[in-house]
């Protein structure tokens, strides 16, 4: 049995199995005796590790037996491994040859926070998002059937992820054109099923055995010659699994289902595995796990340690006290959505499986009859709010903006195109820091703005937040407030619920010769550029429709237009400026400052934006640049 810890260890632990087991192939060559200590080693060296870095932290430790057994049985990386989201891939980095790079985990220039194509060959698939493993790993299995090669797919999918449409429609697809795979849905005892014990493992066993798919097969060939004999039988077969596993749904899918059997249990899953590999068409493994599983806290309260932030060191000087931060936007946001639902009793909110992320749990609590979670399935919250707003009620979808990327054509299709008023609280706007690309906003102006009748802003600040959630409550149609992760500028919140003036910007500092047009949260950096070259500031406050008027003033009192914005530059609120230019036939030089065409990697966020060019220095820099060219 697993070992239980109760204390995230600071000191490097002792793993002399670990040791030893540094990539898959060093693995294989444990004796299967060894495979219980080799597990509670690498779930303690996983503790330390991410007490060292911080990162995700519940997920891994729940499948530290699953991931020993999958390396154990298959032959990885030739076989193909997929792991869904890839909070859960710790333990597989560790055993694949990365386990010293553990220390440079999510920092700039270190290894990625979620598997990567690029950094090794043992991760078949870039994941960040949720629900893709059954559909890469069948790509995966068509194509070794094409090039006649016997490599096997599998794929991790947590229960949390088979909420989405995306995973059934592989279900389906993949028994339509019989795919040799294996799906192992690791359910970490969150929902389905907690039918776990000695039964069910040893129908597992029994169910997945080649003497039992031998002898299934060999009815199947009989009976097919006896009209209508096969069918019952097959139909009997299903009834019988069915009233002891709950496979039923799967079965139904045209899967072979095993389970549920105990993912902690190593050699149950060592059996159960090696009786599945070898198996034709579709198959199904449901795994019990326990999200937390071997460290006390963790398993009390899996939520609160899905992620962990790095353990200081015990003697570490006191720090020097910082100037007092601002609400978490996302906190602003909440407060706001309770505000305004004490006031409107049209208002509804929905987010796809983001309550605590996007901060909804004290309106969950307040108004639980309007308050609506949708599970994974960005699609479904958003034309689930259309529908609701055909009807009169006045939807806010809470919305991660990577992850409203994937419900982009219910945007259009559904919102847009029948002008419904609904509104989007776009959370995670711009970099998000550790994280990387794959959960970056950096899109969500660019793809709003060309949407016809979007009202699309950006806060500067807290207040400005709130006052824009009201604007767009208020906006007859759909819009979209966008903000960033984390803290703001500590900004005096106004108590009440006052809308502003749609399509106005506002000039926060006049100056001469340079213009800088702020589209969000870098207002307080081109504050102080402003300062520094005398120039104007202007927090323009609207993407769409933009404030042509005092664009066309700032045009014509000025030298140099400079458009700021956490946002890809290509077809972003800086490219509305020069499309509004052009149009105009206003011949002005406009410096584009944003997010560059390629993907910024995970780092720190103040390093990110460096990168960019997006702090002070970097802003200071790309105008003395700029104007020195158009003085020469």
């Amino acid at each position: 049995m697993p070992t239980t810890f109760h204390e995230i260890p600071r000191e490097r632990p002792l793993t002399p199995l670990l040791d030893r087991a540094s990539t898959p192939d060093e693995l294989r060559r444990l004796g299967e005796a060894e495979l219980e200590t080799l597990a509670d080693e690498l779930r303690q060296y996983l503790l330390y590790t991410v007490g060292q870095t911080g990162g995700h932290f519940g997920a891994g430790l729940g499948v530290i037996e699953l991931t020993v057994a999958l390396h154990y049985v298959f032959d990885t990386p030739d076989d193909r491994l997929v792991w869904d989201v890839g909070h859960q891939a710790y333990p597989h980095k560790i055993l694949t040859g990365r386990r010293e790079q553990m220390a440079s985990l999510r920092q700039k220039d270190g290894i990625a926070a979620f598997p990567r194509r690029g950094e090794s060959e043992y991760d078949t698939f870039g994941v960040g998002h949720s629900s893709t493993s059954i559909s890469a790993a069948l790509g995966m299995a068509i194509a070794a059937r094409l090039q006649n090669s016997n490599r096997k797919s599998v794929a991790v999918i947590g229960d949390g992820a088979l909420t989405a449409g995306m995973a059934f429609e592989a279900l389906n697809h993949a028994s339509d054109v019989a795919a040799n795979m294996l799906v192992i849905l690791n359910d970490n005892d969150m929902s389905i099923s907690r039918n776990v014990g000695g039964l069910s493992n040893y129908l597992a066993k029994l169910l997945s055995s080649r003497t039992y798919a031998s002898m299934r097969e060999g009815s199947k060939k009989v009976l097919s010659r006896l009209p209508g004999a096969w069918e019952i039988a097959r139909k009997t077969e299903e009834h019988a699994k069915g009233m002891l596993v709950p496979g039923t749904l799967f079965e139904e899918l045209g899967w072979n289902y095993i389970g549920p059997i105990d993912g902690h249990d190593l050699p149950t899953l060592l059996a159960t595995l090696r009786n599945m590999r070898d198996l034709e068409g579709p198959q199904f493994l449901h795994v019990i796990t326990k999200k937390g599983k071997g460290f006390a806290p963790a398993e009390v309260d899996p939520i609160g340690y899905h992620a962990i932030t790095k353990l200081e060191p015990i003697n570490t000087p006191a720090a020097v006290p910082k100037k007092p931060a601002g609400p978490k936007y996302s906190s602003v946001f909440g407060q706001w959505l309770c505000d305004m639902a004490a006031q409107d009793p049209r208002l509804v909110g929905i987010t796809p499986a983001m309550k605590e992320g996007s901060d909804l749990v004290a309106f969950s609590e307040r108004f639980p009859d309007r308050y609506f979670d949708v599970a994974i399935a960005e699609q479904h919250a958003v034309t689930l709010a259309a529908g609701m707003a055909c009807d009169g009620t006045k939807p806010v979808v809470a919305i991660y903006s990577t992850f409203l990327q994937r419900a982009y054509d219910q945007l259009i299709h559904d919102v847009a195109v029948q002008h419904l008023d609904v509104l989007f609280a776009i959370d995670r706007a711009g970099l998000v820091g550790e994280d990387g690309p794959t959960h970056a906003g950096s899109f969500d102006l660019s793809y709003l703005r060309c949407i016809p009748g979007m009202l699309v802003m950006t806060p500067s600040d807290e207040n400005e937040l709130r006052r824009m959630l009201t604007t767009g409550h208020l906006f007859d149609g759909p819009a979209a407030v966008r903000y960033p992760r984390g803290s703001g500028p500590n900004a005096a919140i106004e108590a009440g619920l006052e809308p502003l003036e749609i399509g106005k910007g506002l000039i926060r500092r006049q100056g001469h010769k340079v213009a800088l047009l702020v589209f969000g949260v870098q207002l307080a950096e081109a504050l102080k550029v402003g300062e520094t070259l005398g120039a104007t500031v202007v927090d323009m406050r609207f993407v769409k429709p933009l404030d042509e008027a005092l664009v066309r003033q700032l045009a014509a009192s000025h030298e140099l237009l400079v458009t700021i914005e956490e946002n890809s530059i290509m077809g972003g609120a800086g490219s509305a400026v020069s499309e509004f230019l052009a149009r105009e036939n206003l011949l002005k030089p406009v410096l584009h400052l944003g997010l560059p065409d390629y993907y910024v990697e995970h780092a720190k966020p103040a390093q990110m934006l460096a990168e960019c060019g997006l702090n002070e220095a970097g802003i200071e820099t790309a105008v003395r640049q700029h104007l020195s060219m158009l003085d020469s």
